[in-house]
């Protein structure tokens, strides 16, 4: 059986509770449809917009009455949005499974991550979470909430907060255990749970959002997966996007992705890191592959028949 480890995009849950009721039912007919077709389906999603709504929610109370309402750390922002997308997602996908006569359990997974509390990230915050903002309205945003912001992608501007690179998996054996028993898991949320480690056995929530790509590059390796399969807003991944020369990318090897990474095809807040973290899984491994596709097109796509494949040769 092709085990894939499945990164969920931003498109697949909607920005706000009321979006994300709606998104992740279709997004569970397509869970389904690979499910159905006989592939063991590992889920990890991104939390941008939603630990953001949560922070800044939790700030303004804070704000309002600080004795009863003391500071939420990001880290406990984004354990509340890891759970409440996994369990939003994982009521649609048994539902849809259920539907389809599928009697297979479906398990969300609290998961938490170490990173290096000496990663240079935390010098300088690359991590766009939230919603949109006009120009304006984040510079007073920022200036009023005395955090950073930067231009995401052409689409607006948003906070940035740190993004280090993730070392470890603390609930990894748990996750191991319920695939190995033939549930459907959804972990890593939002990149994981940011966590360092401190004196003794101690675990100290940290201040950032771990790219949920990279996390689930780590993911995929460490339950063995066959494929990464990374989900974003487009088809295939392009070079030269946007201009008259745009070329759109099916097959290609490590070596030639990498140059086109070198060579500065991909945007740093958007798909390049989609870009290095099937990079990073395609390399780790003879015969693994990474697919970058939209939701709809995933199972076509682990078939073959289309989006951006990496392969080490």
């Amino acid at each position: 059986m092709t085990r894939v480890v499945v990164a969920l995009g931003g498109n697949a849950l909607g920005n706000n509770l009321k979006e994300q009721m709606i998104a992740v039912k279709t997004t569970a007919k397509s869970i389904a449809d690979m499910i159905e077709a006989g592939y063991e389906v590992i889920l990890t999603h991104g939390n941008g917009p939603q630990s953001g709504m949560i922070q800044l929610a939790m700030g303004e109370l804070t704000a309002k009455d600080p004795e009863t309402y003391p500071h939420v750390p990001l880290s406990v922002c984004v354990a509340m949005s890891q759970t409440y997308i996994g369990y939003d997602l994982q009521n649609a996908l048994r539902e849809e499974l259920l539907d389809r006569g599928i009697t297979k359990p479906v398990s969300t997974i609290a998961t938490q991550v170490v990173v290096d509390k000496e990663d240079p990230a935390f010098l300088t915050p690359t991590k766009p979470i939230g919603r949109f903002m006009e120009k304006d309205e984040a510079e007073l945003f920022a200036k009023e909430k005395g955090v950073q912001i930067m231009e995401d992608a052409g689409r607006g501007y948003r906070q940035v907060v740190a993004s280090p690179k993730p070392i470890e998996i603390v609930e990894m054996e748990t996750i191991k255990t319920l695939v190995a028993d033939g549930q459907s898991v959804i972990a890593c949320g939002g990149g994981g749970i940011p966590v360092t480690k401190e004196e003794g056995n101690h675990l100290k929530g940290a201040a950032a959002v771990i790219d949920k790509d990279y996390c689930s590059a780590l993911l995929a390796d460490l339950v063995d997966a066959d494929m990464l399969v990374v989900l974003t807003a487009v088809e295939k991944v392009a070079i030269n996007y946007g201009k008259p020369d745009q070329k759109d990318l099916g097959d290609v090897t490590v070596e030639e992705m990498r140059q086109y990474a070198k060579e500065g095809h991909f945007a740093p807040g958007s798909m390049l890191p989609k870009v290095e973290a099937g990079l990073q899984f395609a390399s780790s491994k003879p015969g693994r592959k990474t697919l970058i596709t939209l939701l709809e097109k995933a199972k076509d796509g682990i078939a073959g028949e289309t989006g951006t494949v990496i392969h080490f040769e």
